[in-house]
């Protein structure tokens, strides 16, 4: 009996209307799903009319034998589809491991590609997304996380993260703390949901903001390269500057200390931005 397929199938972020036929059509017609979170997945699959003959739980705490049923059921002639709780699975998530032991069998893997956080958030920051470097999530604490950070400080290229929105604030204040405050980053919150927010600014800017408005959801931030400038013409739009003058003097700010937070996130000489502050 010939193997079956294993299907990398990725699903949206958040918005339903980002599913593909091919995603709808691959599963309706696979007769097992390893899901995440079988009860997440369930609801997709309801929207759908999708009804595979098993749902398998498969998430970053499955053992080994899940993983080995899995493959057991490939060599049995089963049609498997791999699916994560949103995005592309495989990428800062441990379903590669069925999908490198599928590969160590000789069973066919086919990806069915569709949404992504890293891409969705790359094409919407504004940052050199020629080159990037993925790191996924940091780690909490220690050495790890230090080494973590200074990697991501170091990069030559626009560098993207997840992260847990209530740990957003420590991440921000870190990258501050390892000198990097005027580094322009993007935190991409919620990406294709009812509350999505694309916020750019210095990485010190950001933190003060999201300390007074903590953030929930799902988290990817970009940091702009360590070769990027962050002065010039397009640092950032005259909207965003606008928008921040505006958001900064409502909150009771001088103008002389908007001013001074101006310069410092947009990279602007200290009388132009006292100038542009003025005519606001």
């Amino acid at each position: 009996m010939p193997a079956g397929t294993l299907y990398v199938i990725a699903t949206p972020l958040g918005h339903l209307g980002d599913l593909s036929e091919r995603v709808v059509e691959t599963l309706r017609s696979v007769p097992i799903i390893a899901a995440e979170d079988t009860r997440h997945s369930r609801r997709l699959l309801n929207v759908i009319e999708a009804k595979p003959r098993r749902l398998v739980s498969y998430h970053g705490h499955s053992d080994e034998r899940r993983e080995s049923l899995l493959i057991e059921l490939l060599q049995g002639g089963e049609d498997v589809a791999l699916v994560t709780d949103a995005g592309t699975p495989a990428v800062s998530d441990p379903g590669f491991k069925v999908v490198a032991a599928a590969h160590e069998a000789g069973i066919r893997v086919v990806p069915i590609p569709g949404p992504s956080a890293v891409a969705t958030a790359l094409s919407a920051g504004g940052l050199p997304g020629d080159r990037y470097l993925f790191l996924g999530f940091p780690p909490r604490k220690g050495r790890e996380r230090r080494d973590f950070l200074q990697e991501a400080i170091a990069s030559r290229w626009t560098v993207v993260m997840f992260e847990a929105a209530n740990r957003l604030v420590a991440l921000l204040e870190d990258l501050i703390a390892m000198t990097a405050p005027d580094r322009i980053a993007v935190v991409c919150r919620e990406l294709t949901k009812v509350h999505e927010e694309i916020r750019r600014g210095g990485v010190s800017i950001l933190a003060d903001h999201y300390r007074e408005r903590p953030p929930q959801g799902e988290v990817t931030l970009l940091l702009a390269p360590a070769s990027e400038p962050v002065s010039g013409p397009h640092a950032a739009s005259g909207d965003e500057i606008q928008s921040a003058i505006r958001e900064w003097l409502d909150a009771g700010e001088s103008r002389r200390a908007v001013a001074r937070k101006v310069a410092e996130a947009f990279g602007l000489a200290r009388n132009e931005a006292y100038r542009i502050v003025m005519e606001s």
